[in-house]
C-alpha cells in the first residue's frame, strides 16, 4: 500500500504540489490523472525516493520514503517513462543487472528472470541486444527490471504511451494479474479509456492538488458527465484560474 500525506515540494517560487493526499490499496489499480505541469511527475518522483518532500509523508508498506528511503525503494517496482536501456546489453542482461542491484542470489535471479521472459512475451528478444529495440520491446525489458525482486508496489509512469496493439494488450494483462496477486499498481496515463477499463480508483491532480478521487462512477457524478473524459476535463477546469 502507498500513502501519500498532506505532501507539499517547491521549486524556488513555484508550488508544484500543494499537499496532496491519496492512497493507493493493494489488490487495486490507482490511477493517477492530471494535465501536463499538474504535479504528476514530480508526486511520483517523491513516492520512489528521487525527491525529498518539502512538508509531509509518503509511507510504503508503512515505511517513511523520508526515514528510511532504501527499506521503502525494497518494497516498490518503477517504470519511468524514460527507459534508459543500456544499447550493449541483452534484455536479459538488463534484468540481471537490476536484479543483482537489489541483491537478488544468481540461483533465484535466474529463475525470475525467466519467469519475467514468460510473463511478458519476451522470448524473442530474450537474447537480444537493446540496440534496435521498438518502443513497445523497450517497455516490457523496463517492467521486468521493475518485477524483478518482487516488490509489492508497482509504479508506472505512462506505460503504454507509444506502443502498438499487442503490446499494449500484454501491459494490461500484466497489470490486471498482478492486482490479482495484491500487488499495489499506481500508474499515470492520459488515455481516458485505459485508465476507464483497468482502474479501480482514480485521483485526479491538477495545479498541484487533487481535485476529484473515487471510482469512475464517482468521477462521473461529481463531474456531473456521463463520459470520463468529459468528466475529467469539468474537474480539472474547475480549478485553473480563468
Amino acid at each position: 500500500m502507498i500513502e501519500v500525506r498532506e505532501v507539499r515540494k517547491h521549486f524556488g517560487d513555484v508550488v508544484a504540489v500543494r499537499d496532496i493526499s491519496f492512497r493507493a490499496d493493494s489488490g487495486q489499480v490507482t490511477g493517477l490523472l492530471g494535465p501536463n505541469g499538474a504535479g504528476k511527475s514530480t508526486t511520483l518522483r517523491m513516492l520512489y525516493g528521487l525527491l525529498t518532500p518539502d512538508h509531509g509523508q509518503v509511507m510504503v508498506d508503512g515505511v517513511d520514503t523520508m526515514q528510511d528511503v532504501l527499506g521503502a525503494q525494497s518494497r516498490l517496482g518503477v517504470m519511468t517513462d524514460n527507459h534508459g536501456l543500456y544499447a550493449r546489453l541483452t534484455a536479459r542482461e538488463h534484468i540481471h543487472y537490476f536484479g543483482r542491484l537489489h541483491g537478488m542470489p544468481e540461483d533465484q535471479l535466474a529463475q525470475r528472470t525467466d519467469e519475467l521472459i514468460g510473463l511478458l512475451d519476451m522470448h524473442k528478444i530474450a537474447d537480444r541486444k537493446a540496440q534496435g529495440f521498438s518502443q513497445g520491446e523497450k517497455t516490457k525489458v523496463s517492467m521486468a527490471q521493475a518485477l524483478v525482486h518482487s516488490p509489492t508496489n508497482l509504479i508506472l509512469d505512462e506505460p503504454t504511451n507509444g506502443l502498438d496493439v499487442m503490446t499494449t494488450r500484454v501491459v494490461r494483462d500484466v497489470i490486471s494479474a498482478l492486482r490479482d496477486q495484491q500487488m499495489t499498481v499506481l500508474f499515470s496515463s492520459h488515455l481516458m479509456h485505459e485508465v476507464a477499463k483497468l482502474c479501480d480508483r482514480i485521483v485526479i491532480v491538477s495545479m498541484g492538488q487533487v481535485v476529484a478521487e473515487g471510482t469512475t462512477d464517482d468521477i462521473r457524478q461529481a463531474a456531473g458527465e456521463a463520459d470520463l473524459e468529459d468528466a475529467f476535463v469539468r474537474l480539472v477546469e474547475q480549478v485553473i484560474p480563468a
